[in-house]
């Protein structure tokens, strides 16, 4: 490596920070979610965080699950039958949650549920307003179950998923959505509830960002968020990076991303390119077994439209992906559990970055840098118990 780019420098900020993380690296713009307004940490052995889908019957809330949760095609979830009962399905991703989904006609006031116990561990509640149906009786039960459920856990987060907006045009889901929110704050604010925080999201299963919007919802019930954007933001800066993201695999839902703003288009080449990884490692991928056994694997490096390939030999499972437009992908398992076993391992977490190509070409500054991001994530996320 060229001793002009003087890799011990630039890598001081990420190795200060493993030998002492008291002083949190800085970012380039405040975070939107900092340590101080996340939940509490964890203690081991407490209850899963757990999130509520809810909604009006058809309104999509098995069919988002489905997708999301369980590798579901869209297409199949239309012989999905209707919830009739609550269920209770735990997620084991890099966080380990539960996942209750209501019944659309479900009654709280029939004296049958223990409220207490249903909200007072909620996380956060996900309410599915069917965007092409009509939805006054569903801002009404809506706003019914905030005020019940203020009375048991105020601090919960309240995300409201306005669905089913792919068959919409631009105006009409700006004009839904600005409707659906105007009449639930005046609602919520002759109601005396006015106080009460609710994010909206314009969400479909037939695109990302039914992905996208669960991303927000889950980094909200993380307390480590803030380091995490830390530590990204310090990856992206030593390393010249465009965009970094942590992804959750199996869900593609990014457990957190550096502070600049997020693309769209960047999240939907990332989660795309997990896809093709995916689909590549079912079919040419093989068992490395014990990875402290593995002294080397291959790498493929692809060129969309070409077919040059390069090889390495590296010690951790990674893909590289050149485009058109001279952007780089670049992805690096972040556990120690093999790419090919990813279908049945439960708590994969892969770094995703774009770069341009004259930042690529440092490739050893980008191996040192990830290795000590991967370290510090290790102490984070306990990931080796």
């Amino acid at each position: 490596m060229a001793r002009g780019n003087r890799p011990q420098k630039l890598n001081y900020s990420l190795e200060r920070w493993m030998q002492d993380p008291s002083p949190p690296l800085q970012s380039p713009t405040p975070s939107k979610v900092s340590m101080q307004n996340g939940p509490p940490p964890r203690v081991r052995g407490a209850p899963r965080p757990r999130l509520l889908l809810q909604g009006q019957r058809r309104s999509g809330k098995s069919s988002i699950s489905s997708v999301v949760f369980h590798k579901m095609p869209p297409t199949e979830t239309l012989f999905l039958e209707s919830t009739t009962r609550i269920q209770k399905e735990p997620v084991n991703t890099f966080m380990d949650f539960q996942v209750w989904d209501f019944p659309g006609q479900i009654d709280y006031n029939d004296g049958t549920f223990d409220l207490e116990a249903i909200f007072s561990d909620t996380g956060a509640l996900i309410y599915v307003i069917d965007a092409q149906d009509e939805y006054l009786e569903a801002l009404t039960r809506l706003h019914q179950t905030i005020i019940t459920i203020q009375r048991f856990n105020p601090s919960i987060n309240v995300e409201v998923f306005i669905h089913k907006v792919d068959g919409l045009s631009d105006d009409f889901k700006l004009d839904t959505q600005r409707d659906i929110v105007q009449r639930t704050t005046d609602e919520l604010a002759d109601l005396g509830f006015d106080s009460v925080h609710i994010n909206y999201h314009l969400t479909s299963i037939y695109d990302h960002s039914i992905f996208e919007a669960f991303s927000k919802v889950i980094q909200k019930l993380l307390p480590e968020l803030g380091t995490l954007e830390n530590l990204l933001n310090g990856l992206v800066s030593n390393c010249r990076i465009e965009k970094a993201f942590l992804f959750d695999v199996l869900s593609k839902i990014y457990v957190a991303t550096d502070s600049s703003p997020v693309d769209v288009q960047s999240y939907e080449i990332c989660s795309d390119y997990i896809d093709v990884v995916l689909d590549m490692t079912e079919i040419y991928g093989y068992d490395r077994g014990d990875s402290s056994e593995v002294s080397t694997v291959e790498e493929s490096k692809s060129s969309m439209g070409s077919t040059n390939a390069e090889d390495w030999s590296l010690p951790d499972q990674s893909s590289v992906m050149k485009l058109q437009n001279g952007m780089v992908l670049f992805l690096r398992e972040i556990n120690n559990h093999p790419l090919t076993t990813i279908l049945w391992n439960t708590r994969f977490l892969a770094l995703i970055c774009i770069m341009r190509k004259e930042s690529f070409e440092k490739r050893g500054l980008i191996d040192y840098n990830v290795q000590v991001f991967q370290q510090a994530l290790e102490k984070v996320f306990e990931l080796h118990r």
